[in-house]
């Protein structure tokens, strides 16, 4: 796998739309949405590697600013669900990409959310005396304590490492107490494998247990139209919201977004405001099940 840290972190300031301060808007074009989306798309593909990316932000006084995209191959992060949610009016569009994992570097489960658009409010942390903007929000689902919770605590070092414990009943999902199976068969049936390695009473993963709650009640690992709205204006009209889509590496430099069908159609949609021009002809492949991800 390419690496990773290009995704993580990536100087950008998005197009003036990551303003709150805005309050006249313009018609906007195909083009407008496409090129924030290459912008962004360009930036996260300039930095070589992690340590490069960490050496910019420790040397810079100013405030720093991150760009993030959809990302289905990410090392630190297993994925589970993804979604696309598509916002606009005559004047102001949004597009929200979101992601559920299980992120193995911090322990916990987590929805990332994405933000595009010319009325996006920045995502802004203060830390360590640095002011931190970004376009993306993180949403817990399963906290590390509630992992260690239901973590096996018996055997060897790999028999306990983020793996769940047969005798744990439930797992506190956001708040939502969802029942654990047990049953690998039904694991084995959603394409969900036990991990291989040091795993010989085929323990259910993590990341495993996400995916397959993600598969038997999706729901309970969406974001809500409130936690999406945070940071839109709450009066942008909703279009439509995507769950089935085409996606594309963004570790590789040729795959623009202006070049691809899925992103040439989210504009012809958002300029419109008509979701009935969603018709894609390539196939869906989002699924978790088509990505390499949280192998790092």
């Amino acid at each position: 796998m390419k690496p990773i840290a290009v995704a993580i972190f990536a100087f950008a300031i998005l197009a003036a739309c990551m303003s709150a301060n805005i309050k006249k808007h313009h018609r906007f074009s195909e083009d407008d949405v496409l090129r924030q989306l290459d912008s962004a798309f360009n930036k996260l593909n300039q930095l070589s590697n992690y340590q490069e990316a960490i050496k910019d932000i420790n040397s810079s006084p100013s405030d720093i600013h991150y760009t993030f995209m959809l990302d289905l191959e990410h090392g630190y992060s297993e994925t589970a669900g993804s979604r696309i949610t598509l916002y606009a009016d005559t004047t102001r569009w949004a597009i929200v990409f979101e992601k559920s994992g299980y992120e193995n570097r911090g322990g916990n489960a987590e929805i990332e959310l994405d933000y595009f658009g010319n009325c996006v409010t920045p995502v802004v942390q203060k830390y360590n005396g640095y002011t931190y903007h970004a376009n993306s929000n993180n949403i817990e689902l399963i906290s590390g304590n509630e992992y260690e919770n239901i973590r096996n605590k018996k055997g060897a070092d790999m028999d306990t490492f983020e793996k769940v414990s047969p005798d744990a009943r439930i797992v506190n999902v956001r708040g939502k107490l969802i029942p654990i199976e047990h049953d690998l068969n039904k694991y084995l049936k959603l394409g969900i494998l036990p991990d291989s390695a040091d795993n010989p009473h085929k323990l259910i993963s993590y990341g495993g247990l996400l995916r397959y709650i993600y598969e038997t009640n999706p729901v309970v690992s969406y974001a809500s139209d409130s936690d999406i709205r945070k940071y839109i204006p709450a009066d942008l009209p909703k279009i439509i919201t995507i769950d089935r889509f085409h996606f594309e590496s963004i570790y590789n430099k040729k795959n623009l977004p202006r070049l691809q069908e899925t992103y040439q159609l989210f504009a012809k949609v958002l300029v419109s405001r008509d979701s009935s021009l969603w018709k894609p002809t390539q196939k869906p492949n989002n699924h978790w099940s088509n990505w390499i991800s949280g192998n790092l």
